[in-house]
């Protein structure tokens, strides 16, 4: 057999200086660790929802139709020497939070005192808001016959010139449990507590107030209900042990 031929040594190509350099940095290009594109997303992604909270006050469905609780929040300006309250605005929601009915007021009396920086009402509003009478009575209209849910609602009731039944108020100024030391708790402070929610920061929403104790009522509706009726029984026993009078 014949002898193998030898394999040629390949002749070492000198590699121009540039190409030398652009390798080099490729190689320490690679050796650096690199963000994946869904470590980029993720990031941008929880950006994205701690800029976007979620508003537990917004309806969670948009039926505007009248359910047989309704809450209610009014804002007051000022009349006379500026210290009397005046209906100014006057709001209601369904139990889903949804508006049912929202009108600014006209006052019988000429407002001195717009309160904005608490009512958020302003002189332009007023100029085409409905007159006291007309609103009075669509509201007596809306809540007659309903549970009535608010805060401090005989404030509400006073500037409206109306009544509703005690029975049928569900007041969050007033329900045992929202209360320190029987000290009544501004309704802020019992959506902060009770919701996590930070409301009236600034002008005054009565949409957004109304939500807040609705909210708050639904969430312990259980309860509330429950001592409503409690309390009703024990008010019956009562008046049964009590002897007449001859």
């Amino acid at each position: 057999m014949g002898s193998e031929p030898k394999k040629k040594n390949p002749k070492h190509i000198e590699l121009n200086p540039n190409w030398a350099q652009l390798q080099q940095k490729l190689k320490a290009q690679d050796s650096k660790p690199r963000k994946s594109i869904l470590g980029k997303r993720k990031e941008r992604f929880d950006e994205e929802t701690d800029d976007s909270k979620i508003n537990i006050l917004a309806p969670v469905n948009d039926d505007c139709s009248l359910t047989e609780v309704i809450g209610m929040d009014c804002e007051m300006v000022g009349v006379g020497q500026g210290s009397k309250s005046a209906l100014g605005r006057v709001s209601l929601v369904n139990k889903w939070g949804n508006v049912v009915y929202d009108e600014f007021v006209r006052p019988v009396e000429r407002v001195v005192d717009f309160r904005t920086h608490i009512s958020g009402i302003r002189l332009r509003d007023l100029r085409k808001a409905k007159d006291f009478c007309a609103v009075q009575k669509k509201v007596a209209e809306l809540i007659k016959g309903r549970i009535l849910v608010g805060h401090a609602l005989r404030n509400d009731l006073k500037a409206l010139l109306l009544t509703h039944p005690k029975k049928d108020l569900r007041d969050t100024s007033e329900y045992q449990p929202f209360l320190k030391e029987r000290h009544r708790k501004a309704l802020r402070h019992l959506a902060m507590e009770f919701l996590g929610v930070d409301i009236q920061n600034g002008e005054h929403c009565p949409i957004e107030d109304a939500r807040a104790a609705m909210l708050l009522y639904q969430k312990n509706n259980r309860d509330w209900e429950k001592s409503i009726k409690d309390q009703t029984r024990l008010k019956q026993k009562q008046k049964k042990r009590k002897p007449k009078s001859k």
